[in-house]
């Protein structure tokens, strides 16, 4: 089970949001700057609340009120994370960025396929186009065999055929795995798809 309940003081509101799910595909849905991705942040260490917990399966990565613990590091938390901004290893080639943690490698060579990124193996970040990047940065974050997969709007830069591949990959995927999946979307179509449930956030909160 994934379960959250931060409170984070930003610029221009306070963050608090509450969720628990075992193994549900959740939509965080909502306007630009509303918190989505801070949320994803908070998980992955990234950022850090100021106050409440976050837990997964039996690991408890941050908890305000055990003031000894640390938060648990970044590489400690094994979760996948698809950056809105890709961020691949510049001086690694796509098939190295892919490997890097990879623990599963006929998911990998599946995951190739479907996306069809066979012919950018040998390529470097900086020779291919952006929904290219988008395309290796997923393959590479389902690689670890996280147990839970954080998604920033994860297929915004795919066209409509790539986008529903890679749609029906990761409900293939989630169908084997059952394991937690938070989505960040402004695709409400794509949410609708995608999500057990959709959670819609404004200004930091989760609304009804």
């Amino acid at each position: 089970m994934l379960d959250i309940n931060i409170y984070k003081k930003l610029s221009h509101f306070d963050l608090h949001v509450q969720l628990k799910t075992k193994q549900e595909r959740v939509v965080l849905f909502g306007p630009s700057g509303s918190g989505k991705t801070t949320v994803l942040n908070c998980i992955a260490g990234i950022l850090h609340p100021d106050e409440g917990h976050i837990r997964l399966k039996e690991q408890t990565f941050f908890d305000s009120e055990q003031k000894r613990n640390k938060p648990t590091p970044i590489q400690n938390r094994n979760l996948g994370y698809l950056f809105q901004d890709y961020a691949l290893f510049p001086h690694m080639t796509v098939k190295q960025n892919i490997a890097y943690g990879m623990k599963d490698s006929e998911i990998v060579k599946d995951l190739i396929e479907v996306v069809g990124i066979e012919h950018l193996l040998q390529e470097y970040p900086s020779n291919i186009s952006g929904g290219e990047k988008q395309r290796v940065a997923l393959v590479r974050a389902l690689a670890t065999r996280p147990n839970a997969l954080l998604l920033d709007e994860p297929f915004s830069a795919l066209d409509e055929k790539t986008r529903r591949d890679c749609q029906d990959e990761l409900l293939r995927i989630h169908d084997m795995w059952n394991i937690p999946i938070l989505i960040v979307t402004h695709n409400l179509e794509e949410a609708r798809k995608l999500g057990h449930r959709i959670l819609r956030i404004n200004q930091g909160k989760i609304v009804h």
